[in-house]
């Protein structure tokens, strides 16, 4: 069945969510979140596209993009190459890293503008991981002291005007733009610890380069621990098929 096409936003304005393929971890560390962000800036500049938002989340990340030429396709092929690069040598993997297919939507107004805007920067609020003023790894501080690497100025303009960011945060909602599935099972990165610790691996994602029988042993283990299976594919790229035969 062919794909359906992407909705062309007038305003220029969308929000896109990449994520690991099954649901694994595409950031194990912070050098990681550093990476992709240098990425974004480089195809920012090359490419002409504003950065409005983003946020980096352990294995998806939420961007807010003005494709101001109309090569979205284009800005997501470049930025997922570059990165699945580094990020493939780094772990010493092959293959896939992201989804086939990015997520996005349209964003036409200036209130679901703010809508967005507000959903990822309480991202990390929603999973679990930190108070959305306290994440690192979000364009949260670009909109409490501006900076040039988040071009936020035309919609600073119409926060001036609504009470500002502080309000616009403070504001009891529930928005739901690309909603981001749950967490469940141990937190992730008290698994993450785990996985490295009672193997003896640099990151998660090494447990794909066992033997077969030591592989399907630590996968029981973590199992038996309180891991779900959703849990371990995410975390260590393992097809959940081979996780269930466990």
């Amino acid at each position: 069945m062919p794909r359906t096409a992407r909705k062309l936003s007038e305003s220029q304005y969308y929000h896109v969510v990449i994520r690991g393929i099954g649901r694994q971890l595409i950031f194990e560390e912070d050098e990681d979140n550093e990476r992709f962000l240098s990425t974004l800036q480089r195809y920012r500049r090359e490419l002409g596209f504003e950065l409005v938002a983003y946020c980096l989340m352990e294995n998806h990340a939420h961007l807010l993009i003005r494709d101001v030429k109309e090569q979205l396709p284009d800005i997501i092929k470049k930025i997922g190459v570059s990165y699945v690069h580094y990020f493939n040598n780094k772990y010493d993997r092959t293959g896939h890293l992201f989804q086939d297919r990015y997520r996005s939507e349209a964003v036409e107004t200036d209130e679901y503008l703010l809508c967005v805007i507000r959903y990822i920067h309480r991202n990390p609020e929603k999973a679990g991981v930190a108070k959305a003023s306290e994440y690192r790894w979000s364009s949260y501080g670009a909109y409490v002291k501006p900076n040039n690497l988040v071009d936020n100025a035309a919609v600073l303009e119409i926060l001036a005007d609504r009470g500002g960011f502080d309000r616009l945060m403070r504001e009891s909602t529930d928005d739901n733009c690309l909603e981001a599935e749950p967490r469940r099972g141990m937190r992730d990165p008290e698994a993450k610890v785990l996985i490295r610790s009672l193997f003896g691996l640099e990151s998660c994602t090494q447990l794909q380069q066992l033997g077969k029988r030591e592989r399907d042993e630590a996968l029981g283990e973590l199992r038996r621990r309180g891991l779900t299976i959703h849990q371990l594919e995410r975390l260590t790229g393992i097809h959940r098929g081979v996780i269930q035969r466990v």
